[in-house]
C-alpha cells in the first residue's frame, strides 16, 4: 500500500507555522490577481507577495501553481499561491478539494506544507485536508529498483489551517477514515489482474477488515452453485482463477437502518467471446472499480462509528475466453429463479450484479445502492468526470445525485423509460441482457431493476406487497478511471469513484 500523507489542524496564524511550503489560495477578480481572505499574511506581506506574483506573469487561474521563495514574514521556505476557481458548478468545498490537491501534488518530495486556501469552516477545512491527501497519493508498488529510487515520495504531512484544537481530533478522524477509504479503492483498482483476481480481491478486503468490527464472509464456486448464483457463475466460468462472492456486514449497535451496497468486481474484462479489440482491454483491471467503492465505503462508515447498518455484496468474477466460457445463445438462471438469455458476453457486469442484487433484496433493507463501471454509454453522454445515477426511488437518486455532487463524485440524474423493458423480452427466457442499443445506460439499469426484490416480500405483510425496495444504481465507467493527466485531486489511474458518495448517504441516514 502506497504510503499516506498525514494531516493535522490548527488554528494558528499561517505565517507562523513553521514548513516546506505555505499554500495558500488566490483567484481572478476584475481581471486582476487577488488573494484569498485566510491567507494569514500581513497587509505589507501581502502587498509585496502580490508584486512578485505579477512579476512572475501569475494570473490567479483555476489550478494555476506559482512557488515564491523566502517571503518575509512567513516562517515556512516558500509560498505556494494556487488558483481557485472563483465560480463554477462545483460546491465550494470541492474547489477548495481540487485546489488543495494540486499543491500537494505538486509538493512532492517534500516533508510538511501549511494550508490556508481560505476556507471559513469545519467542513471546508477538512475538504482541503481530503484534497491534499488524495493529490499527493501515488502508487508505486510495482515500480523496479531503478525508478523506485528516483521517484519523489508523496508530500508527508500538511497541517490545516481554520480548526479549532477542541475540534482537530474529530476532524482529523474523519479525513483520515474518508481519504484512506478511497485511497484503499484507488489501490485495488490499479492494481495489476495477474495480482488481483477474485481469490486475492477477497484476501485483501478480510486482511483490512480484521479488527474493524465488520465481517466478512466469502463464497467460492462451489458454494456459488450450490446458491443459485447463475450470473456470477456464468460470467467466471471462462476463467481459471473461480469467481467469488464477498459479504461485507456493518451491524452496529443502535441502528434503525439497514444499507444494501452492491458493487461490481470483474477483475479483469476481456470480453469474453464477445472479444474486445486490444485497446480496449488495456483499462480492463478497472471494471472493478463497484466493488472496491463499496468495500471501502463500508470499511469507512464503521471506522466513523455510523449508527446505520450496512451489507456490501462485491460479486467478484474475471471474464475471460477458457473452455467453459458461456456463449451468445446460453441461457442462465439467476438467484432467485428467473432465466437470462445470454447475448453479448461483453456485457457480463450487469450479470453479476443482478445475483447481487437479489441477494441484497432477500434481507429487506430500507434502500439498496449498487455500484458498477458498467456502460460505456454513460461516458458518451455524461463523460469521464461524471458518473450517472438511475434508480426506481426518485427521492433516493437525487439525494444521490446532490450528496455525490457534494462529496466531489460529481453525479447527474438519468431517466429509465417504461418503453425500454419490452426490449428486454426474449422467447426462450424469461428475459435477455441486452436491449435498445441506444440506450445502452439506461437499458442496462432497466436490466438490474428486474432483479430488485419488494417490501414485505419475505415478512407476510400485506401492505406495500407490490413496492419494490428503494433502490439506485450509479454507473461510474467514466469517472472511475482516469487515463489523461492528473488534475485537481485525481491522479492518472484509479480514482476511487463513488466512496464518498456512499458514506455521505450512510451519514445521511445516521443523521
Amino acid at each position: 500500500m502506497a504510503p499516506r500523507t498525514t494531516t493535522s489542524f490548527t488554528s494558528s496564524a499561517p505565517a507562523d507555522l513553521p514548513g516546506d511550503a505555505l499554500v495558500i489560495g488566490a483567484t481572478k477578480k476584475a481581471g486582476s490577481l487577488s488573494l484569498l481572505e485566510g491567507h494569514g499574511l500581513s497587509e505589507s506581506t501581502a502587498a509585496a507577495l502580490l508584486e512578485t506574483l505579477a512579476a512572475l506573469g501569475a494570473e490567479g487561474g483555476a489550478d494555476e501553481i506559482t512557488r515564491v521563495a523566502g517571503v518575509e514574514g512567513v516562517a515556512a521556505s516558500v509560498v505556494v499561491v494556487v488558483g481557485v476557481a472563483s465560480s463554477g458548478p462545483a460546491p465550494r468545498s470541492e474547489q477548495l478539494r481540487r485546489a488543495a490537491g494540486i499543491a500537494a501534488r505538486a509538493l512532492a518530495g517534500r516533508s510538511s506544507a501549511v494550508l490556508a486556501l481560505g476556507q471559513q469552516d469545519r467542513a471546508q477545512a477538512q475538504a482541503v485536508a481530503e484534497g491534499a491527501v488524495l493529490g499527493a497519493y501515488s502508487f508505486d508498488q510495482q515500480h523496479g529498483v531503478g525508478k523506485a529510487e528516483s521517484a519523489k515520495a508523496p508530500l508527508a504531512s500538511v497541517t490545516v489551517v481554520g480548526v479549532d484544537e477542541k475540534e482537530a481530533g474529530a476532524a482529523g478522524g474523519e479525513v483520515d477514515a474518508l481519504a484512506s477509504a478511497v485511497c484503499y479503492a484507488r489501490d485495488l483498482v490499479n492494481t495489476p489482474p495477474n495480482l488481483l483476481y477474485p481469490e486475492t480481491f477477497a484476501d485483501s478486503v478480510l486482511e483490512r477488515a480484521a479488527g474493524t468490527g465488520v465481517e466478512v464472509e466469502v463464497w467460492e464456486p462451489e458454494r456459488l452453485v450450490a446458491e443459485g448464483c447463475g450470473g456470477i457463475v456464468g460470467v467466471g466460468q471462462g476463467s481459471g482463477r473461480g469467481p467469488r462472492l464477498v459479504t461485507l456486514r456493518y451491524t452496529p449497535e443502535g441502528a434503525n437502518t439497514h444499507l444494501a451496497l452492491v458493487g461490481k468486481g470483474i477483475t479483469f474484462d476481456s470480453g469474453g467471446l464477445c472479444l474486445k479489440p486490444g485497446a480496449s482491454m488495456v483499462t480492463m483491471k478497472m471494471d472493478m472499480g463497484g466493488a472496491a467503492a463499496c468495500a471501502a465505503a463500508t470499511l469507512a462508515i464503521a471506522e466513523l462509528g455510523l449508527p446505520v447498518q450496512v451489507t456490501a455484496y462485491l460479486c467478484l468474477a474475471e471474464n475471460m475466453t477458457g473452455d467453459l466460457a458461456q456463449r451468445p445463445g446460453d441461457v442462465v438462471t439467476m438467484r432467485g429463479g428467473r432465466t437470462v438469455e445470454i447475448i453479448n458476453t461483453d456485457a457480463e457486469g450487469r450479470l453479476v450484479m443482478a445475483d447481487g442484487l437479489a441477494l441484497a433484496s432477500e434481507q429487506q433493507p430500507d434502500a439498496i445502492v449498487d455500484v458498477a463501471t458498467l456502460t460505456g454509454a454513460c461516458i458518451v453522454a455524461l463523460g469521464e468526470r461524471t458518473m450517472g445515477v438511475m434508480g426506481n426511488d426518485d427521492g433516493l437518486r437525487d439525494t444521490l445525485v446532490r450528496l455525490g455532487t457534494e462529496a466531489g463524485d460529481t453525479a447527474w440524474a438519468l431517466p429509465m423509460p417504461e418503453e425500454l423493458r419490452p426490449t428486454l423480452d426474449t422467447p426462450v427466457a424469461d428475459l435477455k441482457h441486452t436491449g435498445e442499443r441506444s440506450a445502452g445506460a439506461m437499458v442496462a439499469a432497466t436490466f438490474l431493476q428486474e432483479f430488485v426484490g419488494t417490501r414485505g416480500s419475505d415478512t407476510g405483510d400485506d401492505e406495500g406487497e407490490s413496492a419494490q425496495i428503494p433502490w439506485a444504481h450509479l454507473d461510474i465507467a467514466g469517472p472511475a478511471f482516469n487515463e489523461k493527466s492528473p488534475w485537481g485531486y485525481h491522479p492518472k489511474g484509479g480514482t476511487g469513484a463513488g466512496v464518498r458518495s456512499l458514506v455521505a448517504l450512510a451519514r445521511s441516514y445516521a443523521g
